[in-house]
């Protein structure tokens, strides 16, 4: 049968993922289910060349569709950190929660025009020809004084979205997936693998 693969084990980023390619009526499969186990060194400088590395990864394995992103919190008064590192940021084993203290430690008493950030996904599919195809997505916001809101994962609660006055964390999963970067990317990638299913 059929199947996309998607590279990664995150389940938090699965559950997204599933939920915005279900009407294309194909199983999406982690690595994990697609019993694919493989170190990919994300050694990119752009959010698009880590996941063009991932779905490189992966080609070996399988001869299907292979979907991977890459993305991450861009900060404005940080220098765009931790951008293409947001994964690996102070450790990849260091709780998300301290990493996003750290960021609101380092914007504190920093005028509300000045904490401008924004989340990017850049998505990869590697197709059964040969074929590679990029889409981005990024959505606009500005680093909240506090983490806030239980959805979501990674830098979600400290995102902070003035419009709808809630950080990314505190919406639910289908206002998310609508203006999300990752819903975005992946919207946009759905349209173009349409043509290829």
């Amino acid at each position: 049968m059929k199947h996309i693969i998607f590279a990664t084990s995150n389940e938090g980023k699965m559950k997204e993922i599933r939920l915005i390619l279900k009407d294309l009526g194909i199983p999406v499969l982690s690595l994990k289910e697609a019993g694919i186990s493989v170190d990919i060194v994300e050694d990119g400088t752009t959010f698009e060349e880590n996941a063009i590395i991932k779905v490189k990864a992966i080609r070996p394995y399988t001869d299907g569709i292979i979907l991977a992103d890459d993305s991450g919190l861009e900060v404005d008064y940080l220098n765009k950190q931790p951008g293409v590192y947001s994964a690996r940021f102070m450790g990849e084993d260091t709780p998300y929660t301290v990493k996003n203290q750290w960021i609101i430690d380092e914007l504190k008493g920093v005028e509300k025009e000045k904490r401008t950030a924004r989340f990017v996904c850049s998505i990869a599919a590697s197709l059964p020809n040969g074929e590679i195809l990029t889409t981005r997505g990024t959505i606009e916001g500005i680093i909240a004084e506090e983490q806030m809101g239980e959805e979501g994962f990674g830098y979600d609660p400290i995102l902070y979205l003035p419009e709808l006055e809630k950080t990314t964390a505190q919406l639910d999963a289908e206002t998310k997936n609508k203006i999300s970067h990752r819903g975005l990317a992946l919207k946009e990638m759905k349209e173009l693998m349409k043509k290829y299913l």
